[in-house]
């Protein structure tokens, strides 16, 4: 592909298996973790070794807007801009929405919807100047439908399905396409809080049966980033049948 694609939260889970998915295709990759230092360093090492790609990992949090654009001025340094830009960061809080505390809502805000502001409005000058682009911003099910005891999660994904829907329009006439892979329960690090009971009855809830897989993920995440330039604006769902 050729293409140069820059990654948020690629330590592990999602990001890190989007990050396989596109060495496998030669696609030069820039990397971001906010602190998994060791994780990124020796995935960054397994993607050259087994790909023989280009690949670069930047240390810093996506919710700060002075990182991100120093990330995307050593992004233009090094690599000239990007193709492809997807914002996998994100955490989650689970507890009543009455026991949330400023600082933590303010930490989901910053982390889920934030970075996808800053991300997007440094990529955009790249992709305008040469007219394309693809953007992926990774959601989830619950900014669908919304989900008891995650209120602020449910709020920050909604909003990225906002944000994704009119950025699309924006950017459309420019030939940059921008859509959202809303995931339902994917087998990662942020679904691993459930005990093995309560992860049997979410799995009887799921018409597939399971969990999805981080390379399941991925996959979206790759079809959306490649899809024909008249798929854009899109909120494309992943869960198994579940909602």
């Amino acid at each position: 592909m050729n293409q140069r694609v820059l990654i948020t939260g690629a330590s592990h889970g999602i990001g890190k298996a989007a990050a396989e998915r596109f060495a496998k295709e030669g696609c030069t990759l820039i990397l971001n973790c906010r602190q998994s230092v060791e994780e990124l360093s020796a995935l960054e090492f397994y993607l050259k070794k087994n790909y023989s790609v280009d690949c670069i990992s930047l240390i810093g949090d996506v919710s700060s807007p002075d990182f991100v654009k120093e990330m995307f001025e050593k992004t233009m340094e090094r690599f000239g801009g990007i193709d492809i830009l997807i914002n996998n960061a994100g955490i989650s809080h689970i507890g009543l929405l009455g026991d949330m505390s400023n600082e933590e809502w303010h930490r989901v805000m910053g982390i889920n919807l934030d970075s996808v502001f800053y991300c997007c409005r440094e990529a955009i000058p790249y992709m305008l100047s040469k007219k394309s682009g693809s953007i992926v911003n990774v959601s989830s099910v619950w900014g669908n439908i919304g989900a008891s005891m995650e209120v602020a999660y449910s709020a920050s994904k909604g909003a990225v399905n906002s944000f994704t829907k009119a950025l699309a329009k924006e950017l459309a006439p420019s030939n940059i396409r921008v859509n959202a892979a809303a995931f339902g329960t994917i087998d990662t690090r942020m679904n691993s809080c459930f005990s093995a009971e309560e992860r049997a009855a979410l799995e009887e809830e799921i018409p597939i049966g399971r969990y999805g897989t981080p390379q399941e993920a991925a996959e979206c995440i790759y079809r959306l980033a490649t899809a024909p330039a008249y798929l854009t604006g899109q909120i494309i769902t992943m869960d198994g049948g579940w909602c």
